[in-house]
């Protein structure tokens, strides 16, 4: 059995430690529930603007642009969102053991396909892979998201999309659930050919009437404009949905390290207990016999 005095020191330190630990779980906390307002202030922006670019597809059937048309897949653009720091439990391992599965399924070597990493640890689990990557700097995905943090890799990878150089772009993240459920997606983000937010139909014609609209200069100008903004925006919805997830997570993760360090301070305390008390009882001993001796 340990002494007294190493029990007690481990006894301090696991104090320590779950101070700590309740500490981050707190922080987690007051972020999860910013980012929840977040996501729910942003998710009527992509609703609106699915709305407006079905009315525009409605408006002539003959309109057409690259990002709504399906082509033969020769390369692919993976985007995987992770955090940029550890400690959030399965958050990020989820990801990455569904995108393995994904490739070892889908593709036979390396070749087929490019990443786009957006935070520190799909940066480093690339780079460990070996996979080639569009971008050789690491895109933080911080916890006050800004839309303009990942503007530039938004236009690299549609700019490859309309060039020829990708032909599907498509990314592994983790939806919010709740606090205890963060479910992994892969959603394809282009083409749009079958999203199905864009098969919204309009209110109006929901009941029983249909609006009449007039787009200038023209409605496939305009639809020019809208498509990549709608990907963009589709993009800072699954970064929002995955930093939600993330702080769910390590608010869990933390949680649950909390109530292991309590039940491992209550478990050594016991055994300093019965240290102190066997000590007691040896010093109590001695002085029984040292009297006992003497008479």
């Amino acid at each position: 059995m340990s002494s007294m005095r190493e029990i007690k020191k481990r006894i301090n330190a696991t104090e320590k430690t779950s101070q700590i630990t309740n500490a981050m779980y707190m922080v987690s906390a007051a972020k999860l529930k910013k980012s929840e307002r977040a996501i729910t202030a942003f998710r009527p922006l992509t609703k609106r603007l699915s709305r407006v670019l079905s009315r525009v597809l409605s408006y002539d059937r003959e309109l057409s642009h690259a990002m709504l048309e399906s082509r033969e897949i020769e390369k692919t653009c993976y985007i995987i969102i992770s955090s940029d720091r550890g400690l959030a439990g399965p958050y990020n391992n989820n990801v990455f053991k569904a995108f393995d599965k994904f490739i070892a399924q889908n593709h036979k070597n390396k070749d087929e396909f490019e990443i786009a990493a957006l935070g520190f640890k799909a940066f480093s689990f690339a780079k460990r892979r070996g996979f080639t990557m569009i971008h050789d700097e690491v895109i933080q995905v911080r916890d006050d998201v800004q839309f303009l943090d990942f503007q530039s890799i938004s236009d690299s990878f549609i700019k490859g999309y309309l060039s020829g150089k990708f032909d599907k772009i498509v990314v592994f993240y983790n939806k919010f659930v709740n606090t205890l459920t963060q479910e992994v997606k892969h959603q394809t983000l282009i083409p749009l050919d079958q999203n199905p937010l864009l098969e919204n139909k309009e209110e109006d014609e929901v009941q029983g009437y249909k609006s009449l609209y007039y787009y200038e200069p023209s409605a496939q100008r305009v639809l020019q404009e809208l498509l990549p903004m709608y990907v963009v925006n589709l993009l800072y919805g699954m970064i929002l949905e995955a930093k939600a997830s993330e702080h769910a997570s390590r608010m869990t993760a933390m949680q649950s390290a909390t109530d292991n360090a309590k039940d491992l301070i209550r478990d050594l305390q016991l055994h300093y207990n019965r240290a102190r008390q066997d000590a007691i009882t040896t010093e109590l001993t001695d002085i029984i016999g040292g009297a006992e001796a003497l008479n």
